[in-house]
């Protein structure tokens, strides 16, 4: 059966190639998405501009919740007490400590190089520069009111020219004294100040050991505080690079990633196993006619298939490092994972990827194998001729579960709120393509209704013949029209889902929100002295500052904000719009908060009381409840003194400026790294933050959707060349070439069109729920040319696939594709 089943390769290239293309696929995307797991764990960033100090002290990056329960990343970077340095500095063992304090600076002189001009770059005090090491090339050591530059920035500055750099909002003069070479790769290259100019503050200690004393040694022995940790080897990347603090966004996008591609690759394999098994019904009922065992016949196609997708599988294993560096590349580009991160992927991806696969693989073309040895000869034979369309009690049964799966989970999504919402609805479209894949036969046999029928057989022989065919074939179209419906609704359902999201929280955010003018700043945030200037700027009424940050109530310890963290929000004018049932925010001054009145219930606090928030940058404040403002259902935000967060955030200052005005047209100061716009400027951070994870989400849906559209063109081609002979009859009948074509292509029409239906429809149940927990109707947000595009998508990839593949099943003569030995 071996030898046998070597053979009948030769004869079944295009059904062979496309399970082979199929496990390839699927292999490499798996093993792609352990080597963004096995990062995510891992969180290597060997450190650059720290890279000289073998230890480096900062403030714990994470969050970690009192009941301790998982971990979040802090918004904002956590400073340290200044005094931690003297006292590091005395511990035995430790040679030098060196403090740094980053903070954004951006150059704005015509002098300096042009591609950093107006880039946001890093500001250090001198002292720091040990750290690197960077060294003088030209000049020296800066004094007050001057600055060393790294020489990438330099073009045609030279020591003693004056240079405008933005720092704190506010751009300023200094004198260049020096230029400076880093003594390994740096990244972002630095702006190097007096210390006396450094803006106050410690983000990291440096430590030198003394000789002899082991760097993890001395890490571990040494006295911090709480909330202060050590860092020694790559691990000091996560003290240098914010952002790579914690692993769960990876971990949870990698696993989604991986759960999609598992599925998805589960029910295109089998479909096209499947398929393959199924067109070869005479020549098994041959060889059980002839005397060949039901094992027999079973281990034949097992060894086949299974010989086939082992070849894709190894290939695909080795495609996976090359699949994995790819898409890590594309998320470090969007910004979903800073570029400093390495990516890893050692063998435990590369063994889970092939066992996975391998499972697939043998269940699929097992269950296949077994239907077709189980069949009687007489019986395969008839329906070699008259396929058999029924589908067994347990496949329905088994269809129907997963169906009422998809309906549970959207009937339940609209009452988990806007922040669950994507997580709890977006499994629905995958349980419902999986519900669509099982009962696929018994969709396109409903689905031909006599209205639908009528209209293709008005096209002649070709429509009736292709209605008639996709009746008796269900089963091999079932094939062709799975990848297509999951395709459809990965595509369709992620898509509107991210941009229903997206626009709800906007529109939450800016509709509680009172200005005509926004004022944006790229320089590090609003210079005091800009608000100053805008409240003098005639026609302006109101001016508030807005700080935008995140955090968590900790006395009393709020439950329903764990590792989510609450909305901050920081104002300095009467711009909220939203409802006041207790309280004034015309108190908003100090140590101060303004809290939803369903959070203060739930903590049994009102106006007056004290409690304690812990901040973006791990400060615990204690802070007096004010007023009771109610916010958009699931949008909710904290509200403080503007002056009191943004001592709390990385910058140190506002983001945007928020000006009521009289009407008039204003005549706005320029003011260097600012941006004066309407009310759309409100939305801008927060939609990017949104606009980082919808990208996520765009990106493995289409790496998900490119894959199954390959399915579906070698699907496609499969079932088509498959025909041979009853092409060859049907042109032996009287029908020409150009009637076998047009009854290919309203099948095409047919198939394409059920699939997008059954994919639209599958994508409803996660995308109108999501817009019923996201914006209170079940309408949702995004552009109507998406849902065309992707229609020309399908049809593009379904009609020219069936004419070529048609067309070549019609090279040969009637009488040869007749005596084929397939088809």
């Amino acid at each position: 059966m071996l030898r046998l089943a070597v053979t009948t390769l030769r004869y079944r290239t295009a059904a062979f190639l496309a399970i082979f293309v199929a496990v390839l696929l699927g292999g490499a995307l798996l093993s792609a998405a352990g080597g963004l797991l096995e990062s995510g764990l891992r969180l290597n960033a060997p450190p650059q501009r720290l890279a000289a100090a073998p230890i480096v002290v900062t403030g714990d990056p994470a969050y970690h919740p009192p009941n301790g329960s998982g971990a979040a990343p802090f918004p904002e970077r956590p400073r340290l007490d200044p005094t931690l340095t003297k006292k590091l500095a005395g511990t035995r063992g430790v040679a030098q400590a060196v403090p740094d304090r980053s903070f954004p600076a951006i150059l704005t002189t015509h002098l300096t190089n042009p591609d950093s001009a107006g880039t946001a770059l890093a500001g250090h005090g001198w002292s720091s520069a040990p750290l690197t090491p960077y060294e003088l090339t030209t000049g020296r050591a800066p004094r007050t009111g001057e600055i060393v530059l790294d020489e990438r920035l330099t073009d045609a500055a030279k020591p003693g020219d004056r240079l405008a750099v933005t720092v704190g909002g506010e751009s300023r003069t200094y004198t260049l004294a020096g230029i400076a070479r880093a003594q390994h790769r740096v990244d972002v290259p630095g702006v190097f100040f007096a210390d006396s100019d450094v803006p106050a503050g410690v983000d990291a200690i440096g430590l030198f050991p003394a000789n002899g004393t082991s760097p993890r040694d001395l890490a571990k022995r040494l006295d911090l505080p709480t909330g202060v940790k050590a860092y020694t080897g790559d691990d000091r990347g996560v003290a240098e690079f914010q952002g790579i603090a914690t692993s769960l966004p990876l971990i949870i996008m990698s696993g989604v990633f991986g759960g999609m591609v598992a599925v998805v690759m589960a029910l295109v394999v089998s479909a096209t196993i499947g398929l393959s098994v199924r067109q070869r019904r005479r020549e098994l009922a041959l060889l059980r006619a002839s005397g060949a065992t039901p094992r027999q016949v079973a281990k034949m196609v097992i060894a086949e298939t299974m010989l086939v997708g082992l070849i894709g599988l190894v290939l695909g294993l080795l495609c996976g490092r090359i699949a994995g560096t790819w898409i890590f590349g594309l998320l470090a580009d969007g910004g979903v994972v800073p570029p400093q991160l390495r990516f890893d992927q050692g063998p435990l991806p590369f063994a889970g990827a092939a066992l996975l696969t391998f499972a697939v693989l043998r269940v699929t073309v097992g269950i296949a194998a077994g239907q077709a040895a189980r069949i009687r000869p007489i019986q395969a034979l008839a329906e070699a001729a008259v396929p058999n369309v029924a589908l067994g009690r347990i496949r329905i049964v088994i269809g129907l579960i997963f169906a009422g799966a998809t309906v549970a989970i959207a009937l339940s999504t609209p009452f988990m709120g806007p922040a669950n919402a994507a997580a709890i609805g977006g499994p629905a479209g995958l349980t419902g393509s999986i519900a669509v894949a099982i009962l696929a036969p018994l969709v396109i046999q409903r689905s031909l209704v006599p209205r639908l029928t009528r209209l293709v057989e008005k096209r002649g022989t070709s429509g009736v013949l292709a209605v008639i065919n996709l009746r008796v074939r269900a089963v091999q179209f079932a094939a062709i029209l799975v990848p297509i419906t999951i395709a459809t609704a990965i595509a369709i359902g992620n898509i509107y889902s991210q941009t229903t999201q997206q626009k709800a929280a906007v529109e939450a955010f800016t509709g509680n929100l009172a200005a005509d003018v926004a004022v944006t700043s790229t320089a590090g945030g609003i210079a005091p002295e800009l608000t100053a200037a805008a409240r003098s700027v005639p026609g302006v009424t109101t001016v508030s500052e807005l700080v935008r940050s995140k955090g968590w109530i900790e006395e009393p310890y709020d439950k329903s904000h764990t590792s989510d963290a609450w909305p901050l929000l920081g104002l300095s004018g009467p711009v909220y719009t939203g409802k006041v049932k207790k309280g004034s925010l015309d108190d908003l001054t100090g140590e101060t908060i303004a809290l939803p009145p369903g959070t203060a219930k739930k903590l049994k606090v009102d106006v007056g009381s004290q409690i304690g928030v812990r901040l973006g940058d791990n400060a615990l404040v204690k802070v007096k409840v004010v007023a009771l403002v109610e916010g958009p259902s699931g949008y909710e935000s904290l509200l403080l003194p503007a002056q009191l967060l943004a001592t709390h955030t990385t910058t140190g200052l506002p983001s945007q400026l928020l000006l009521k005005t009289n009407g008039t047209k204003l005549d706005l100061p320029a003011w260097p790294g600012t941006t004066a716009g309407g009310r759309e400027l409100l939305g801008e951070g927060l939609d990017t933050g949104l606009g980082v994870d919808a990208w996520i989400g765009y990106l493995l849906a289409a790496i998900a959707v490119a894959y199954t559209a390959i399915a579906s063109v070698n699907t496609i081609a499969v079932a088509v060349l498959d025909r041979r002979r009853e092409f060859g009859l049907q042109r032996l009948t009287g029908s020409t070439r150009r009637e076998v074509s047009r009854m290919l292509t309203l099948e095409g029409l047919l198939i394409a069109g059920l699939g997008l239906a059954a994919g639209l429809i599958t994508a409803a149940f996660t995308v109108l729920p999501i817009a019923m927990a996201t914006r209170g109707w079940p309408i949702p947000s995004g552009s109507v040319w998406v849902l065309a595009g992707w229609i020309a998508v399908v049809l593009l990839l379904v009609l020219p696939t069936t004419a070529i593949t048609g067309r070549i099943a019609m090279r040969s003569r009637p009488m040869d594709a007749l005596s084929s030995p397939v088809g």
